[in-house]
């Protein structure tokens, strides 16, 4: 099981777009196959970041995830909104309790 953490800076005036986005966006995202969770959440300071965590049953679902037409319909309208550049990591789950 895998986790991904992506920190995301979105210009203020996109904020509310993203989180439309994101709302549009979810549902689709949870059910692809190996997705176990998704989360939306947002740091109280700096305004604009947010993070989504999501949890996958196996790093090759996550990776078919990234190459699905899904993604390339999702993925450049958010990064259009961004204030700075994504960060990312994709972690191993050692304890789920």
């Amino acid at each position: 099981m895998v986790k991904r953490i992506v920190k995301m800076t979105f210009r203020k005036e996109a904020c509310d777009e993203f989180v439309a986005l994101f709302e549009h966006y979810h549902t689709h995202i949870r059910h692809v196959p190996g997705c176990l969770s998704l989360q939306l959440v947002r740091a109280r300071e700096p305004q604009g970041v947010f993070f989504t965590l999501s949890t996958w049953e196996h790093p090759d679902d996550l990776e078919r995830y990234r190459r699905s037409e899904l993604f390339a319909e999702v993925w450049p309208r958010t990064r259009a909104l961004f204030a700075e550049p994504a960060e990312a990591w994709t972690a191993d789950v050692l304890f789920d309790l």
